[in-house]
């Protein structure tokens, strides 16, 4: 049920004729009445009326993609993907204008920008990227996708799992509201056959530069890699998993505490393909070749994995193809897959950075030898 003026002046302890004047600007009130009403005006995501509430009825054109880092090319290949979609033609809808938030990896923007769209009264809202591992915010989250469905926007998330069932069946209630569409990755069956083939081609000490903390994006990849251990048998040693952000800076930091934990490592997965650009400056500086010493791989198969000397060994998902998919449905454009969830595959790539393990007398002497190329070395550059 909508949110009305009243309901916002009850909360306020004010009149009705009050809030109208504290969100008109027209009358002058004082500081602290002024504060009561917002706040009431942002715990119930009231939504003003007036002209925009005309507007709405003939369709917004205003599509919100949430991203977690503008600067990422992941997030950069799927918002450039699904804006593509939003051009005008013969489709329902006509043409629409993207507007790009990035929330910077903070739940709670996360929520204000949704709040901010809902205002807005956007037509179509993309959520993309993982989620926090956080009970609460999934509630949270939940309940603002609610609102927004309710009210007609169509809400799309693209690359991360789907909803909670227990949050958005709370959410939910008393409402008439559709759950969002989800396209999800299949990140960790990547991440297992990803891990298996470093361990079909003899490699053992493998460790692990994991993503973030507390994203499930990270859980997800973990999670497989540590599926092919045990399906082969490998202990998983927990000093072999560092954490850390999806950077080059980071993917450095990383392999340098790898290898001060234990010289005599063969392989190294690396989170995302940029923290293992990291990982391979950091072995290069050490006057370890890859892969003739250490073997590297990443994941997602960004656009530069590619041109990276050698080649980065990767995970491809199907990024482009998601978020042109993501702003197809976001339109109405195309038809939802069966239970509004579809798991789209992750592609092995096999390429020039990773190779049989070397010997073992090669493994107990560290490595050394000539220093390959590639994108930069050190902290810097690249």
């Amino acid at each position: 049920m909508a949110v009305t003026l009243a309901d916002v002046a009850a909360r306020a302890g004010v009149s009705p004729a009050t809030v109208s004047r504290v969100l008109s600007g027209s009358y002058p009130v004082t500081e602290g009445t002024r504060g009561r009403v917002l706040r009431a005006v942002a715990e119930l995501e009231y939504v003003v009326d007036g002209p925009a509430s005309a507007l709405a009825g003939a369709g917004s054109d205003l599509v919100g993609i949430l991203v977690n880092d503008l600067a990422d090319p992941f997030f950069g290949v799927l918002a450039a993907a699904v804006q593509g979609e939003l051009g005008g033609g013969a489709g329902p809808g006509g043409e629409k204008l993207a507007v790009v938030c990035s929330t910077g990896g903070s739940p709670q923007r996360e929520l204000d920008h949704l709040t901010h769209l809902q205002r807005q009264r956007a037509a179509a809202v993309v959520l993309t990227g993982g989620a926090p591992e956080d009970p609460g915010h999934a509630r949270a989250l939940a309940a603002k996708v609610a609102r927004l469905t309710e009210a007609g926007t169509r809400v799309v998330l693209c690359g991360r799992p789907p909803q909670d069932p227990e949050a958005a069946a709370a959410a939910g209630r008393g409402r008439a509201a559709a759950p969002p569409v989800t396209l999800a990755f299949d990140n960790r069956g990547g991440a297992r056959r990803l891990t298996a083939h470093l361990l079909a081609l003899g490699h053992r000490r493998i460790g692990c530069v994991a993503g973030p903390a507390g994203r499930t994006t990270t859980a997800e990849r973990l999670a497989g890699h540590r599926d092919a251990l045990a399906a082969h048998g490998i202990a998983d040693v927990p000093a072999r998993t560092v954490p850390g952000a999806y950077d080059r800076a980071s993917g450095y930091d990383a392999a340098l505490e790898l290898l001060r934990r234990e010289p005599r490592l063969t392989a190294v997965v690396a989170a995302n393909d940029t923290a293992a650009l990291g990982v391979c400056a950091a072995l290069r500086d050490r006057g370890l070749r890859i892969p003739e010493d250490v073997s590297v791989a990443g994941f997602d198969d960004l656009p530069f994995s590619v041109d990276a000397a050698p080649a980065l060994t990767t995970v491809r998902l199907p990024l482009r193809e998601a978020g042109a998919r993501a702003g197809r449905l976001a339109l109405g454009r195309a038809v939802a897959p069966p239970g509004g969830v579809a798991t789209l595959p992750a592609e092995l790539l096999v390429r020039e950075s990773t190779g049989p393990v070397r010997s073992e007398a090669a493994a107990a002497g560290g490595g050394g030898g000539a220093v390959s190329g590639g994108i930069g070395s050190g902290r810097s550059g690249g």
